[in-house]
């Protein structure tokens, strides 16, 4: 860090110093996701508020997913969030699932989405 001279007063971090990342205030970061987007498109000039809008972008995402792979954890019992919660998350919200592939997402290590045919599900609400 890069620090201003005071006179006799304590010395206090430059404000332009902070990242790109913590100026925009995102948790993902903004000069990676640059580097990246440069290597697979060399070609292209990238500009810092493209690599911000598309961290941006991704860290909604992800915050979306875990939130609702978070409900799924507790609508089990659990405290932790498994594959298979996340599996479960993408599953049952329309959009995710439209976004991610439809019927066809392969999650590693979350198992199968169980189906049970609504015939052969008993129905208690049926009169004798």
């Amino acid at each position: 860090m890069v620090f201003q001279k005071t006179l006799g007063k304590k010395k206090y971090p430059s404000p332009h110093r902070f990242s790109l990342s913590k100026r925009r205030g995102l948790t993902f970061p903004c000069t990676r996701l640059k580097r990246y987007l440069h290597r697979s498109l060399p070609s292209l000039r990238i500009s810092p508020n493209a690599a911000c809008y598309l961290a941006a972008v991704l860290e909604y995402l992800t915050s979306e997913v875990l939130e609702l792979a978070g409900n799924a954890a507790r609508s089990n019992k659990k405290s932790r969030i498994i594959p298979r919660h996340v599996k479960f998350a993408i599953h049952n919200d329309e959009e995710l699932k439209l976004l991610v592939g439809g019927k066809d997402v392969y999650v590693r290590d979350a198992g199968q989405m169980c189906y049970l045919h609504p015939d052969l599900v008993p129905n208690c609400n049926k009169k004798k």
